[in-house]
């Protein structure tokens, strides 16, 4: 499910930082009275009454010309863009400044919801004497207190009214995937060969995300899938490209819409830092992973070639151990017609289940091979196993004591139902519990 944004927008000094940490209930952004002290943008999940979202910080916006100034303001902008609500930040300490009213006519501009909060009205008088602000033209001013956390609870209920109410409507038994991958590697040309070559049915859409084109499509054998294009994204100048943390939060976006997920490598430059957070994300989110090695069809290549780049994969992605290799090319068309399948199989095996009866008749086997461990004289005794959700396949393992279930054994028991079940491509969650 996409999670609605909230980005935090103001001129310097009023307080953002205070009111990101605030809603988060954590010092995650630094605070400082001073202006100019967040200049990147900050990130983090946050929930109110059940409504679960991110929220963005951003650096103060100014129209100055120092080259600070200006990357500040980019990634104000990009946050802007991304918002599916926005807040504008002011303060009653100064009033209206022109700063404020440059920043709402901004706003304007995005068509989007925009709630007016007047931070620092720390007393009575000031919380009542905040008419100035309607001059912005904006909704009615809601006076807050960053600091001491008043009224914070009317501004969370004012946002939650605004978020979207049809994001990510998509059909149960359409299989979302998506391509995700540094720069460079061939996103854009593989997802041209996949909807130009496996399409019966296409038809482009605005996603419910800003900055990808959810594309659905049908293959031949009448399978439904959307597919999500992280690589049409709408960059803005080199702040946003140089960055490799603003890359890997796009994918993140992408990952958590998806059933299965696309890591493409680029052959010709080999396995890079930023693939390895991107697919890090991507397996601690529970998502089936392929990794799709593109321009295979570059020249120099030996008759172990493939072999060798596998090796290297396996060792450096070796949390991925269960996710299929596919090696293509996107320019000649190589075997991009086999992922559209091999996506199907993966989405299978994250959904399957099995029946108790049979995962407890492994575990028996399995006590035969390994018997449970020994740990600080105190052997680990296992009664029984049962799946309590798929997507990914979960697995509890009831004991005689959790902490005496060392991650040894959970990954022989892993590897235990990896041997017995097709799980190819998906993680596996093992939790220990203590039986009543």
């Amino acid at each position: 499910m996409t999670l609605p944004v909230v980005a935090i927008v103001g001129r310097p000094n009023v307080g953002k930082s205070t009111l990101f940490n605030r809603i988060i209930n954590q010092r995650l952004a630094i605070v400082e009275d001073k202006p100019g002290v967040t200049r990147d943008r900050n990130y983090a999940p946050a929930t109110w009454l059940g409504h679960h979202f991110n929220l963005i910080d951003t650096g103060g916006i100014t129209w100055t010309n120092g080259k600070i100034e200006e990357e500040i303001r980019a990634q104000a902008e990009i946050a802007i863009e991304e918002a599916d609500v926005i807040v504008l930040l002011t303060s009653a300490e100064n009033r209206v400044t022109d700063l404020d009213e440059r920043i709402a006519q901004l706003l304007y501009r995005t068509k989007k919801s925009v709630i007016l909060a007047v931070n620092k009205a720390d007393n009575p008088e000031q919380r009542t004497d905040i008419y100035d602000f309607y001059s912005l033209g904006l909704d009615d001013p809601i006076p807050i207190s960053c600091s001491h956390g008043t009224g914070i609870g009317d501004l969370l209920d004012k946002i939650v009214e605004q978020f979207p109410t049809d994001q990510d409507q998509v059909a149960p038994d359409t299989i979302s995937f998506s391509v995700i991958g540094r720069p460079n590697v061939g996103k854009s040309s593989i997802v041209n060969r996949l909807l130009g070559e496996n399409r019966v049915i296409v038809a482009d859409e605005e996603g419910t995300t800003r900055d990808a084109v959810d594309t659905p499509f049908m293959s031949e054998d009448g399978t439904k899938y959307r597919l999500i294009d992280t690589a049409g994204i709408r960059r803005r100048g080199k702040v946003y490209e140089k960055t490799e943390k603003y890359a890997v939060m796009r994918a993140q976006s992408a990952i958590d819409r998806s059933d299965v997920t696309l890591i493409v490598l680029d052959a010709s430059t080999g396995i890079q830092e930023q693939d390895k957070h991107v697919a890090g994300y991507a397996h601690e989110a529970g998502r089936g992973i392929i990794i799709i090695v593109n321009k295979w069809d570059l020249p120099h290549k030996t008759a172990n070639s493939g072999k060798e780049f596998e090796q290297a994969i396996r060792q450096e992605f070796q949390y991925l151990d269960y996710a299929p290799i596919l090696f293509v090319s996107a320019k000649s068309g190589q075997k991009i017609d086999q992922i559209p399948a091999l996506v199907k199989q993966v989405n299978h095996n994250l959904n399957q289940r099995i029946q108790s009866s049979v995962l407890n008749d492994l575990l028996i086997e399995a006590s035969k091979l390994v018997p449970a461990p020994m740990v600080r004289g105190k052997r680990l005794r296992v009664y029984y196993m049962t799946q309590v959700k798929s997507n990914p396949p979960t697995f509890v393992v009831f004991v005689n004591d959790p902490e005496l279930m060392h991650f040894s054994y959970q990954r022989f028991l892993m590897n235990q139902l990896r041997a017995n079940f097709d799980f190819k491509g998906t993680p596996i969650k093992i939790i220990g519990r203590k039986r009543k």
